[in-house]
Order: C-alpha cells, then structure tokens, then sequence
C-alpha cells in the first residue's frame, strides 16, 4: 500500500460537524479529500431538568449505561455541572458501587479520558445486543438502572433489562436534528466513497435524493460501522455497500483495505 493510499479520492464524511475532525483529519493524512456533509445536528435538550433532576437521583442507581459518545458527554456535562460523581456513594442511604456500562468502545474511551474505570462494554460488536449478552448483565433482578441517551431511540437495551426483572428510566441528554443540507454540492463533488454511522443519517442521505440521485449515489461505495446499517442501506437499493469495524478505526481501515484492492484492479501496483 503507498503512503497516501487515498490519494485523489473524495470521501464524504456524514458524522455530526462536531464529531468529524478526527475521522476527517485521517482521512485527509491518507491522501484522500474531506467532503462533510453532517446529517445529524446534535445539541443539548431543551428543557434540562428533567435530567437535572436525575443526576440528583444517582446514588438511587445500580448501574448507569451511556448508549453514545454523545451521551457521555452530554451526560457527563450534566453529572458534573451537578456536582454529582459515578463513584460509589458511602452513605448508609447509598447502594454502594454504581456499575457503569457502555454500548460501544468509542462511549468507553470518553468515559475513561474524563477519569471513569471500571467500565462494563463489549469487546467486539457494539450494540445493544452486544451488551445484554455480556455476563455482567444477566442477573439484574431488582437492580435500578438508569440509560443516559438521546431523545427516542431504540427500546431494546431498557425493554430487556425490564423483562430481566430491572426497573429502567432514561436520562435524554442530548436531542438530534436534520440540518439543512445542499444535496448539489454533494453530487458536484463526485465523491468516491460516502461514511454513515446511523441508520437515521442514512434515511435523511435518501430522502435527500431524487430518483435520478439515488441511481448515481447507490453505485458509490457506502462504508458502515454496524450490519443493522447496511441491512438499511441494502433495503433502500444501495448496491456498493462495505461494512467495517466500529468507530473512526474501522471506518479508515475499511477506507484503506478498498482503496489498496481498487488500485490493485486497476493494474496500477506491479507484483514482485
């Protein structure tokens, strides 16, 4: 593979404009060229105090999961505004340990780098089928849980932690948007290889489009972190569709694994 492996290629970067510097700043290391195009806008509730009101309950908790990166740092902006710590409580009132989980590694590490440990997560697929297999969370009868998370989202982490006997509320710490986006600009840019990473990004990209859009876009490489996305990608006629690994790490390596066989094919390498 040469040094700049992406070089001459646009790749388009979808990740919320707060969350794509580091993706976009690797890419751009590889040769490629940077197209962002956010699908989501992410930003705190509006109204605070509901979770406000929760972070005072904390010490009520057995265990608290972070579903997202954004979760983590809206949650942990809202614990420490509080004044409030995952650490355990040593008051007779407390329930001594607050086990801490997180859906994916990306969620771990912004947990570890603002000083948590002792993080329950899986090690491989990241979601929350992933995380209710894991063994810690098998007997949780009686346990009070609390999932830190965006407005809405998937029901199947707290509906199983409920049929396993747990009492779940959610704590909504941050709230997403469709920004306004200029689908000419995208097309103009001729991209080579388009990222997602959600499901609901993806919907927005194809809502976005016409029909004549849609038929150039789906022969374009889609790279996706998660399979529930490229089952989605696949349902709405998306030809070219490249799962990878979770997170910025599997995305690049799935950006660079493609762009050393498609130079490969194209007789551009000679073998020894």
């Amino acid at each position: 593979m040469t040094e700049r492996p992406l070089a001459g290629l646009n790749i388009v970067v979808t990740r919320p404009r707060e969350q794509a510097a580091q993706l976009a700043q690797r890419i751009t290391q590889a040769g490629g060229q940077v197209i962002l195009f956010p699908l989501l806008e992410i930003s705190p509730v509006a109204d605070p105090k509901p979770l406000r009101t929760l972070v005072a309950r904390l010490p009520e908790f057995n265990l608290a999961i972070f579903i997202s990166p954004n979760a983590v740092r809206y949650g942990m902006a809202a614990i420490l505004a509080a004044g409030a710590s995952l650490s355990p409580d040593p008051s007779p009132q407390g329930r001594g340990e607050l086990k801490i989980a997180t859906v994916g590694q990306g969620s771990a590490k912004a947990l570890r780098d603002l000083g948590v440990d002792k993080i329950i997560a899986p090690q491989e697929r990241f979601d929350s089928e992933a995380l209710l297999a894991l063994p810690e969370l098998q007997q949780v009868a009686g346990w009070r849980v609390v999932i830190f998370r965006g407005d809405g989202g998937r029901e199947l982490l707290g509906e199983s932690l409920k049929a396993r006997g747990a009492s779940v509320e959610y704590a909504a710490c941050y709230q997403r948007a469709k920004p306004q986006q200029n689908i000419g600009m995208l097309l103009a840019a001729n991209p080579d290889a388009i990222t997602v990473t959600s499901s609901e990004a993806l919907a927005y990209l194809w809502e976005m489009l016409d029909s004549a859009a849609k038929e150039r876009l789906a022969a374009v490489p889609l790279f996706v972190p998660h399979a529930r996305i490229a089952e989605a990608a696949h349902k709405l006629g998306w030809r070219v569709v490249m799962p990878t690994a979770g997170g910025d790490d599997g995305l690049l390596a799935g950006l660079l694994a493609w762009a050393d066989q498609r130079t490969g094919s194209r007789g551009l390498r000679t073998e020894d």
